[in-house]
């Protein structure tokens, strides 16, 4: 995975080795912004394979997840069996059975992510389900059934199965509980924010060319800023996107003014902006001296407090 430029430490790889093992769906679950969506995107890419992403959302109904029919295609077929029947010169008619079951093949079906992911004979893809906790419990039920068999029943058609197991990841934000039917058949990973450690080395590997030590106050600023009682905390995503853009402005260095003129690739909130006055901008700066970076016991500390368990680990064991 660090091939493609990702930063896993062990229990995200043996996650994802043991989904693809054991042909099982993996439920990857944090707040938004650790990198749940890359992950589906990176296995993908590991594997040479098809990447298949059905984005939820309320209201999302079964139609527009598996199958839909290309009426426009049927009508415009039907008009021309018509127009054949009234021309023809006493030629066998076509039957009604007949062009039903000419309009429903499989040339007039409209595939979508679900039933794409069941088709595919060359090769297994990787299907991602992105954000199940925004679709509704009797989307969540069918998927039960789709998840457990890899089949679909088409009245038309018949059944369809699937020629090879898709890989597949669900992601969640955590704003619905998701439910203990669907979590009984899948894998389970929850991805925390990364250590300061893990974020310097995410900043380096997707911004190629930044100062080690404009990193370093980047990420400082972050993790800083994440102690804040924010509505919403910036996740890893804004993290680069402040990178991408303090280099395209060509800074090498935080003061209390670009961070004031860039504040927005970081905060998404007008309540949060409003919060992050002049004086907290500057307290925040004042935690990102580098020197003190990586050595001090005060950074430590702080980073334990934020980040419990994981920090705890990380400082044991250097």
């Amino acid at each position: 995975m660090r091939g493609f430029d990702y930063v896993a430490e062990p229990a995200i790889v043996t996650a994802v080795h043991l989904a693809r093992a054991m042909e099982k769906p993996l439920l990857v679950e944090g707040d938004a912004g650790v990198g749940k969506t890359e992950i589906a995107k990176v296995v993908a890419g590991v594997m040479g394979t098809e990447l298949i992403r059905l984005q939820c959302y309320e209201g999302l109904d079964v139609n527009t997840a598996l199958y839909e029919w290309n009426y426009q295609k049927q009508l415009l077929r039907l008009r021309i069996a018509g127009e054949a029947m009234a021309g023809s010169d006493g030629g066998r008619a076509a039957s009604g059975d007949d062009l039903e079951d000419l309009i429903f093949g499989r040339a007039y079906l409209l595939e979508r992510p679900l039933l794409r992911a069941i088709t595919r004979v060359d090769a297994a893809p990787v299907l991602l389900i992105d954000e199940i906790d925004r679709a509704d419990e009797g989307f969540e039920a069918f998927l039960l059934e789709v998840l457990s068999d890899f089949q679909v029943t088409i009245p038309e058609l018949g059944t369809i199965r699937a020629a090879h197991r898709p890989l597949v990841f669900l992601t969640s934000n955590r704003t619905r509980e998701i439910g203990d039917a669907l979590r009984r058949r899948c894998l389970y990973l929850y991805i925390e924010h990364p250590t300061f450690e893990k974020e310097v080395e995410i900043v380096r590997a997707k911004v190629p060319g930044i100062a080690e030590r404009l990193s370093e106050e980047i990420t400082c600023f972050v993790q800083a800023l994440r102690q804040r009682q924010l509505m919403k905390p910036p996740g890893v995503a804004e993290t680069l996107d402040w990178a991408r853009a303090l280099i395209t402005l060509h800074r090498d260095g935080l003061d209390a003014e670009v961070v004031g003129e860039t504040l927005g690739c970081l905060v998404k909130d007008r309540h949060d902006m409003r919060e992050l006055a002049v004086g907290e901008v500057e307290a925040l700066l004042g935690g990102t001296d580098t020197a003190k970076l990586g050595t001090s016991p005060g950074l430590i500390r702080r980073m334990d407090d934020d980040f419990d368990e994981p920090l705890a680990d990380f400082a044991e064991h250097q």
